[in-house]
């Protein structure tokens, strides 16, 4: 393949594109055979049945396969539940809450659970990619409001924790995953026209506190894709017109500081204000050169190929680097290798897959409604309607005229059956049980023959809730809709008969007709009459945005259902007649009483070393006795407080400060008792800040000295010039290494997925704001009796074969400079990632006193492949010695001593695990030697490994070496962090 062609396989794989129509037409097979297009994007108007689906998918696939590509077609649809579900089919395709309802029921499980029932149902007919969850923040404040109940919420914490759950249920059910809208549509506005640009005024520093946070969490929470978009951000004082065009937005916010690696999607280039006002090549071009992956061209096959044509017109002038497509292309292939492969593409499970899972989804999603109804207020008691309702009562059903959601075509069917009846009187009494229900199947034929006819009568959206009150209460129901007309005579006649008046309103915020009408008959019915002395019962029933009357006390009794589903208006009349409990919470109550728990605000003081060090001691050993209940929560710490030299700055002969240091404590001012210590560490050079301890007494836990320790500990971080990454824990000083865990047991279990990782310790930093999922796990092992320590069996023969040798650097200075020295360091630089240079220089200094050594493994070139540090504890404290406590642990100085194996620096080369294996071997070998530098060794402790493959094969090898301590390193940005 010459690169011309190369470049035109880039071009297709940062496309997707849609067509229209259930069957495959020239123009998609085209782009797919001639343009090399990677994904699709379908829609409802692709769609007639789950069967269909699959059948239009599969034969997607096969031209793909056919036409040469390497990876199968990403098939993208938007399947948000609720109201926006582009793939329904009622025999097999399941109804589940949208977004806001899943919020409503207050359980992150149950929106997983969810999220993996939908992954699993949409990947059955052969869709490999769900653009969700939303992830926009609602401002409740605007009338706007554009996404509505698409969105979870109007609280970040509750728009963060349901979108990681949901996000990381698509991913179980085998789909990947786009977050939207980035940076944020919750506080969008629209100025009129489609040609109008829609407009984001929040700042970017508005946003890092609100719209942002759920993203960030997203992208800890590692997320597939992120969409951007089409909107213009007047304060960035650029002059791009939409944020998915943006540089600013895409390269410099979400790549740069918010570290996503993932796909960026944009918004459809199809979209009248991006078409129009720039054209859909220009903005192409605009869009990958601000950094998206994928160009969504949704339509219009001939501004598909003016979109294809106008990049590569782009990159042929060198307005786009060609590396620049690469890369996107990149991007989108590594997600395709991460979820689909084209053994799935081309073995869908279809219909039959979805019938074996008909049974288990259709509880869940009776479950899911019935968790999100929610009982806003019910002041006079009108629910169950069992206890408020008489024999005679009348009740009577207002409803306004929508159009009936997509995502429920049965209710739909069910419309069709009912509007085509001859009698289509706006009142009806009980329906007899006798009365035969329409088959599912041909309802569903004949509203596909007859769909336009549906659409157009939003009315009878409304019957089968009025049908299923009169079956239930026995009662007779009045019906009748209301529209931006306002009060007819018919609402008047039947406002007078009836004691009971149901509003039903969707959307009153946006539909101002809905709210006056409400409130005028709100008003109405609380006038005396000669029938009704004490005025009439209102019942308002929200069927989509809760937010429609959540504030007015002067609805007394208030219900939301987030969606009007016919499986929402079943769960809703069980809630009515006390079948099932109300469970569901509004949006902003989620986790309300965790929010509100008092908390303790402590005094929180500045570390004295000669104040504080004697208590520091006392504290460390009610831990560690507390420990011998839990050993896996607390480590051997014996040292920490005996090693005064640990709370100093680091300075270098040169008198340059690497590490500033700053330590807090919670204490009693009259006995001087610790009641928590925190160490928290700087690095001026590379801008990075580390909490490095928090230790609470066990006796007074949960008091919010934890708390109050970590907010002291941000604030001086925060206040650092140049700080640009936070972490728990730190390798240097090694005290400890992030968030302490069970250690590994000596089987092979991945840390991130052991079954005995700590549950008390990661819960609480992330009430802190810390992501949910740790960047990297830390392991550190111990040989209890080195004596017995023998090499891995042809661990020589192996090292000889690959002409690996090693270096042992045990003198240096200035003065008389070892040979390999710099070139370690230069190693070290290179691949250490920021992590163990410091350590590494104050080692060289120790090495001209014989107080560490630096063992180096290189190749045949004499390219250095690893390097560790080897260093114990010694009668006059070398300078590295300091910061590693965990050697000096053994209180008589007679005892054999410990060794430590620290600070591994490894390059990426096919060699790197057999070097380790080699480092290691030799400096335990090393280590058995007496007289090495101090005491003789009966112990040796292997540190700071980040690689569980790399620890386990040290453990596996025999010898004695086992897993002593785990860890969970937390890493973020200070923005990332909410502000104590």
């Amino acid at each position: 393949m010459d690169d011309n062609e190369q470049i035109d396989w880039y071009i297709g794989s940062v496309f997707m594109m849609g067509f229209s129509g259930t069957t495959v037409n020239p123009q998609v097979k085209q782009l797919i055979e001639q343009y090399h297009l990677g994904t699709i994007m379908l829609s409802a108007k692709n769609f007639k049945s789950a069967e269909q689906a699959t059948k239009l998918i599969l034969e997607l696939q096969m031209i793909a396969r056919n036409a040469g590509h390497r990876h199968p077609l990403l098939i993208a649809i938007d399947q948000e539940n609720g109201g926006l579900n582009n793939l329904c089919d009622p025999l097999h395709i399941r109804q589940f809450p949208g977004a806001m309802g899943m919020t409503a029921t207050g359980s992150t499980k149950l929106c997983r659970e969810v999220a993996k029932a939908t992954a699993l149902e949409v990947s059955s007919v052969g869709v490999n990619w769900v653009l969700g969850p939303v992830l926009d923040v609602l401002n409740i404040t605007s009338r706007n409001q554009p996404l509505g109940v698409r969105t979870m919420g109007h609280d970040p914490q509750e728009v963060s924790e349901m979108g990681v759950a949901c996000l990381q249920g698509l991913q179980d059910g085998g789909v990947a995953t786009c977050g939207k809208h980035f940076p944020s549509y919750g506080n969008i506005e629209f100025h009129g026209s489609p040609l109008d640009v829609p407009m984001l005024s929040d700042t970017i520093d508005q946003l890092k506190l609100h719209g942002l946070i759920p993203f960030r969490k997203a992208v800890s929470a590692d997320i597939d894709a992120i969409m951007v978009g089409g909107c213009s951000m007047p304060s960035l004082g650029t002059k791009v017109m939409h944020a998915c065009l943006s540089d600013t937005v895409i390269n410099k916010l979400l790549r740069e500081e918010m570290g996503f690696k993932g796909v960026v999607v944009s918004e459809c280039l199809e979209m009248e204000a991006l078409h129009e006002n720039i054209g859909v090549g220009q903005a192409t071009v605009m869009a990958l050169g601000a950094g998206c992956d994928q160009i969504i061209v949704c339509r219009s096959f001939t501004l598909q190929l003016e979109a294809m044509q106008g990049l590569r017109t782009a990159v042929d002038s060198a307005i786009i680097p060609s590396e620049m497509v690469a890369a996107a292309a990149a991007r989108v292939v590594a997600m395709k290798e991460r979820r689909t492969s084209w053994q799935k593409a081309l073995n869908p499970p279809g219909v039959n897959y979805l019938s074996i899972m008909e049974p288990s989804h259709k509880e869940l999603s009776l479950k899911a409604y019935e968790a999100s109804i929610t009982v806003v207020r019910d002041e006079k008691r009108l629910i169950p309607f069992t206890n408020s309702l008489g024999p005679e009562d009348e009740i009577l059903l207002l409803t306004p005229l929508v159009k009936p959601l997509p995502a429920s075509l049965l209710a739909q069917a069910q419309a069709l059956a009912a509007v085509t009846k001859s009698d289509q009187r706006s009142e009806h009494s009980p329906t007899p049980s006798s009365t035969p229900r329409p088959d599912a199947k041909s309802l569903l034929a004949r509203f596909r023959s007859d769909k336009d006819r549906v659409l157009m009568t939003g009315e009878s959206v409304f019957r089968e809730l009025g049908r299923s009150l009169a079956r239930n209460t026995g009662t007779r129901i009045l019906h009748t809709s209301y529209t931006a007309n306002g009060i007819r005579p018919v609402h008047e006649n039947l406002i007078e008969r009836a004691s009971m008046i149901i509003i039903v309103t969707a959307d009153a915020n946006q539909n101002r007709y809905q709210y006056g009408f409400t409130k005028h008959i709100s008003a109405v019915s609380k006038i005396p009459t000669d029938g009704f002395p004490k005025g009439k019962s209102v019942m308002v029933i929200a069927v989509s945005s809760p937010y429609d009357f959540w504030m007015d006390k002067n609805i007394n009794t208030y219900v939301c259902t987030y969606d009007f589903t016919e499986t929402a208006m079943d769960a809703l009349v069980k809630v009515l007649f006390g079948k099932k409990p109300a469970k569901g919470s509004l949006p902003g109550t989620v986790f309300k009483n965790a929010k509100q728990q008092p908390k303790q605000q402590w005094l929180v003081e500045h570390w004295r070393k000669s104040r504080d060090l004697m208590s520091l001691q006392e504290l460390i050993g009610v831990i560690r006795r507390a420990g011998i209940e839990h050993p896996h929560q607390y480590l051997e710490l014996a040292t920490l407080a005996a090693s005064s030299y640990l709370f100093d700055d680091i300075v270098m002969n040169d008198g340059s400060v690497i590490l500033e240091q700053q330590n807090f404590v919670v204490r009693n001012s009259s006995t001087r008792a610790l009641y928590g210590f925190c160490s928290t560490y700087f690095n001026p050079r590379d801008g990075r800040g580390s909490i490095g301890a928090v230790l609470v007494d066990p006796s007074r836990q949960n008091l919010s000295i934890g708390t109050s320790l970590h907010a002291a500990a941000m604030r001086f971080l925060r206040q650092k010039k140049g700080i640009h990454q936070i972490s728990v824990g730190s390798r240097f000083p090694a005290i400890y290494l992030g968030i302490p865990v069970a250690p590994v047991p000596n089987i092979a279990l991945r840390g991130l997925d052991s079954p005995d990782m700590n549950k008390s310790f990661k819960p609480w930093f992330r009430s802190l704001g810390w992501p949910d999922k740790s960047r990297t796990t830390l392991y550190r092992l111990v040989i209890n009796n080195l004596a017995a320590w023998q090499p891995p069996t042809a661990i020589s023969d192996r090292l000889s074969e690959s002409k690996i040798s090693f270096e042992l650097i045990s003198k240096h200075s200035t003065a008389n400079p070892h040979p390999y020295f710099e070139k370690v360091m230069d190693h070290v630089r290179k691949h250490d990632n920021g992590k163990y240079l410091d350590a590494y220089k104050i080692a060289a200094d120790d090495l001209g006193l014989e107080q560490a050594r630096i063992l180096a493994a290189k190749n045949e070139q004499q390219q250095i492949l690893g390097s560790l540090i080897l260093i114990w504890a010694t009668n006059d404290v070398g300078k590295l010695e300091k910061y590693v406590p965990l050697i000096r642990d053994r209180s008589d100085p007679e005892e054999a001593g410990t060794g430590g194996i620290v600070f591994p620096v490894l390059a990426p080369t096919q060699l790197r695990l057999l070097a380790l294996e080699g480092l290691v071997a030799l400096a335990t070998k090393h280590f058995q030697m007496p007289n090495v530098g101090g005491p003789g060794f009966d112990r040796a402790i292997l540190d700071c490994l980040d690689n569980f493959e790399e620890a386990q094969n040290i453990v596996s090898s025999g010898g004695g070496w086992g897993f002593w301590h785990t860890f969970e390193e937390l890493e973020c940005s200070p923005s990332e962090l909410k502000a104590p």
